[in-house]
């Protein structure tokens, strides 16, 4: 069974790889400011879906969990310097 598109819309990828969601696809897939989300990657494509708690697989939560950890401590000006020109 095929997907039927919704919404396509164009955005541009920062160094740090981050990119915006456009508010027309943000309010129709419900994300709101501040809203954790799941990305999930696969051969051919990538998804963000909205972050359940209740619903995510042990595995899943320990992958989370253990993302925040580092992100606290690798997510700084200092580590963004020391890899810039990698």
């Amino acid at each position: 069974m095929q997907e039927e598109i919704r919404e396509i819309r164009t955005v541009k990828i920062t160094r740090k790889g981050q990119v915006s969601i456009p508010s027309a696809v943000r309010a129709k897939a419900g994300f709101e400011e501040g809203a954790k989300i799941n990305v999930i990657a696969y051969d051919d494509r990538v998804e963000l879906r909205p972050m359940k708690k209740g619903k995510l697989s042990e595995a899943t939560m320990c992958y989370i969990m253990s993302e925040e950890a580092l992100a606290r401590n690798w997510d700084t000006p200092e580590e963004d310097e020391a890899w810039k020109d990698l």
